[in-house]
């Protein structure tokens, strides 16, 4: 029972002196309406079989709307009944026009999945209703007679990118009749996807006018910033709001949970992991259904491995614990979200591939370990507890990083601050003249004839450039596509990942078997020559990773430990296109390779995280040819903020005796790390200042013999000192700069934080060994970001420094230049240093 278990923790002491936030949501009732008189009777009889006689006042909302023929987007909470509140609409006009077509989008095959089933339970009720999932895994012999005779297609924007509107020929019965399209989780096309997504709706608009259509549209969005805003981005045209949520609601608690610390002198907080497994039992032995968040693949198998081995489980509860991640099969995914709905899976481990509204019911609980790094997406987690009136819990287990121990030491941050705004850019020139291609191969263009929002001059100017460019040709008035090529093929609407490593092993009966699938750009961290690979907690050794054909083979293991891939990055200017000295700095953008190598990894023990060794690998570095800005601090902003005591840049001087007194320190601690107890090995131990060096600057001055003291110094080694460090860390100001940057810039490029890469320390490598930041655009060859950049530089800093000085918070926090460690310093006054120097 979940209020039992939330009296033991507020009783337990093991748990409740870490509750650092808890925070109680009353429940709600529902506001619900009879049936409207036009519903259609069929449809009636429909929802009677579901126990339904009633409508919630959004689904309403949405049926008034939709009735009277204008766009909607709904905006209502986690499970309140949006896909009900889109398909009646769409139902009715379908009963009331045989000839009617409704053509559905999810980000996702797994959603189109799960929401062809929802369609299903309708048909019983309603003949000649065909829905049918057009996407990349449709067999090409069922294709012909979807096209002919769905009723409903279900299908994603990358299929209706290189699959549908390209051969619009064939689909001529559909288009024509074409009324509705639906766009679920509209909240995903944000950044440089969502910019291609809206281009694709331009397309598909376009199309739908050549075959005598002008259909409606319907959106579903989860809690964002600006949900009308961004639908009436994405289909250019008037959009009603629908928010106020008319779902009942049962209790619901948040509780923010900080780990204990376990080393008061090194600020050493338990394993949010452990804590988060621990956490998870207690939810397992009270019978609460609970999904678990984990933010990587990595993290998800740890948990599942710690959490089988700690239950005292077996047989009984064998399957009642899943992981779900990409990389596992779909019908392994199938299965999972099936158990979670008819409850023979108690607890399911998951990334944020189950943040989306595939239907799982709704659950007791939702433990996130570590802040999913957007309020946004804590509230579409934690929506994911709560099942109609019933009390729900969710919690989250803050991880040593500083912006989840900032969460937890200011709470209210988290709970008052409104979700973060979706942004699209749909006219940024490279995207729209891929999309051009694509619409005057789909259809040619009238001269004047315009696309989406963009005038009619303007599309003309760049068709103009297309026909200078050989690529279309103009006569009568129209403008031809003349390549031979279909130019969709070439375009990717996400990431340009390579395509996917399949991992082979050989099962009992010496038959090979496919254990799953990793993305391209993952393999060689994920499963590199002697890496353990955990899948649904199964461990596999990594035996050989075949690059060139795209295998990795695999063997099925029981050990002791778990590794861990070293990473190393750098940036290098390949090519400058313009860079000038301005205030305070220099200014410069041009291309840029930014170098990742998988270098080593490291074997780290079970429960203890103990170190057993390092093993080094020659794998080939990956490389990110793309376009960077780039601010270098001058010499003279360099002395004004040292003679100010404003840089905290420099490498630290221990002194002319630091190798003697390093060397005492490790020998009193007979060479073991003072924290996990790992002998040295080939690499010396680190030797750890306990309050840190900068810490003993007064006035300027440095007292290097009281920072030096022997009780001020402790050996670590290399891994735990990197934790310690993350704890006490001092942000130094160029770090705080390339934060504010990073998370200003996006508005002003009208993208996704992920979009973009901010590389500001080691600050010295990345342009001509001078301290700098760059920030560059996360797409192959770059999109522009960057030049914009350039050119907005003054605004930016301007912003950057109004965004600064006026935050209330006293030494840096997640809206302003980032906190510091736990421990440690935010760096704010450095950063409006060295933003001063700019200005």
């Amino acid at each position: 029972m979940l209020s039992t278990l939330l009296d033991f923790w507020k009783q337990d002491d093991e748990t409740a002196p870490n509750i650092f936030a808890w925070r109680t949501t009353p429940p709600r009732p529902a506001q619900t309406h009879p049936f409207p008189d036009d519903l259609p009777d069929p449809l009636r009889e429909a929802l009677a079989t579901r126990k339904i006689s009633l409508l919630y006042s959004h689904q309403l909302a949405a049926w008034t709307h939709a009735r009277a023929g204008r766009n909607l987007i709904l905006a209502t909470g986690t499970a309140s009944g949006k896909t009900l509140a889109y398909n009646l609409p769409v139902l009715a006009r379908l009963l009331a026009d045989s000839e009617a077509r409704a053509l559905y989008l999810f980000p996702t095959k797994a959603l189109a999945q799960d929401q062809y089933a929802n369609l299903e339970s309708f048909q019983s009720k309603i003949a000649n209703l065909k829905s049918a999932i057009y996407d990349g895994d449709t067999p090409q012999k069922d294709r012909p007679t979807i096209r002919k005779t769905a009723r409903i297609v279900l299908s994603n924007p990358d299929m209706l990118h290189t699959g549908i509107l390209p051969h619009h020929a064939n689909w001529s019965d559909f288009f024509s009749n074409l009324k509705f399209i639906v766009i679920d989780e509209a909240h995903t096309y944000r950044g440089v996807f969502g910019s291609h997504v809206a281009n694709v709706i331009r397309r598909l608009k376009r199309v739908a006018k050549f075959h005598g259509a002008q259909p409606q549209f319907i959106l579903a969005s989860a809690t964002i910033g600006n949900p009308k805003e961004l639908a009436e981005y994405l289909i250019e045209e008037p959009v009603e709001l629908v928010d106020n949520d008319g779902s009942s609601r049962g209790e619901r608690h948040f509780i923010i949970y900080n780990p204990p610390v376990t080393n008061a002198t090194l600020g050493l907080r338990k394993s949010s992991l452990l804590e988060g497994v621990r956490l998870t039992n207690n939810l397992l032995s009270h019978d609460v259904q609970s999904v678990v968040f984990a933010r990587t693949r990595r993290s998800v198998e740890i948990l599942l491995t710690h959490l089988t081995q700690v239950v005292n489980l077996k047989a009984k509860i064998e399957n009642q614990i899943r992981g779900y991640r990409s990389g596992y099969l779909p019908h392994q995914r199938r299965e999972i979200e099936q158990g979670l709905r008819d409850g023979s899976v108690k607890t399911v481990v998951a990334t944020n591939a189950l943040e989306l509204g595939i239907d799982i019911g709704g659950l007791g609980a939702a433990l996130m370990v570590g802040y999913p790094g957007t309020i946004a997406s804590t509230r579409q987690q934690a929506g994911r507890a709560g099942r109609g009136d019933l009390p729900a819990v969710s919690i989250l287990v803050a991880s040593p990083n500083p912006l989840d121990q900032f969460l937890a030491h200011h709470p209210e941050y988290f709970f008052e601050r409104s979700p973060e705004m979706a942004l699209v850019n749909p006219n940024h020139l490279l995207i729209l003249l891929e999309h051009l291609r694509c619409a005057m191969f789909e259809l040619p263009f009238q001269r004047g004839e315009g696309f989406g929002s963009l005038s009619d001059e303007l599309v003309d100017e760049y068709l103009e450039f297309l026909v200078s460019n050989n690529e279309a040709h103009f006569s009568n008035e129209k403008f031809y596509w003349m390549q031979d090529a279909y130019p969709a093929a070439n375009i990717s609407l996400r990431s340009a990942s390579p395509q996917s490593v399949v991992l082979h092993t050989t099962a009992d009966d010496g038959r090979p078997t496919i254990v799953g699938t990793v993305d391209g750009e993952s393999a060689s961290w994920m499963v590199h020559p002697g890496a353990i690979y955990m899948h649904e907690a199964q461990q596999y050794f990594v035996q050989e990773l075949d690059l060139e054909n795209r295998i990795a083979h695999l063997v099925p293991v029981g050990l002791d430990y778990y590794t861990e891939p070293q990473q190393q990055s750098e940036i290098q200017i390949t090519s400058l296109n313009e860079q000038i000295a301005i205030r305070g700095c220099e200014k410069g953008y041009g291309e840029i390779q930014v170098t990742t190598q998988v270098v080593g990894f490291r074997k780290l023990r079970w429960f203890t995280n103990e170190n057993l060794g390092q093993e080094p690998l020659d794998l080939p570095p990956s490389e990110l040819q793309t376009t960077g800005y780039w601010v270098v601090l001058s010499e003279s902003a360099l002395k004004s903020l040292r003679d100010a005591g404003m840089w905290t840049n420099d490498p630290n001087n221990y002194g002319p005796d630091w190798q003697k007194i390093r060397l005492a320190v490790r020998k009193r601690d007979q060479f073991k790390c003072q924290v996990c107890g790992a002998a040295e090995t080939v690499r010396e131990h680190d030797v750890h200042h306990k309050t840190p060096f900068r810490a003993f600057i007064q006035d300027g001055v440095l007292n290097r013999e009281e920072a030096n003291r022997l009780e001020n110094l402790t050996t670590l080694c290399h891994s735990c000192h990197r934790k310690v460090e993350q704890n006490v860390r001092i942000r130094s100001g160029l770090t705080g700069l390339g934060f504010v940057l990073g998370n200003l810039a996006p508005l002003f490029l009208m993208c996704d934080t992920g979009d973009l890469g901010v590389y500001s320390e080691p600050a010295w490598a990345a342009v001509n060994g001078q301290p700098s930041i760059v920030l560059y655009d996360l797409v192959p060859a770059g999109i522009g970001f960057s030049e914009k950049l350039f050119e907005l530089h003054d605004e930016l800093i301007r912003r950057a420094y109004e965004l600064v000085s006026e935050c209330a918070c006293e030494d840096g926090c997640p809206s302003c230049v980032g906190p510091g460690g736990e421990n440690g310093y935010g760096g704010k006054a450095e950063t409006l240093a060295i933003l001063k120097e700019l200005l």
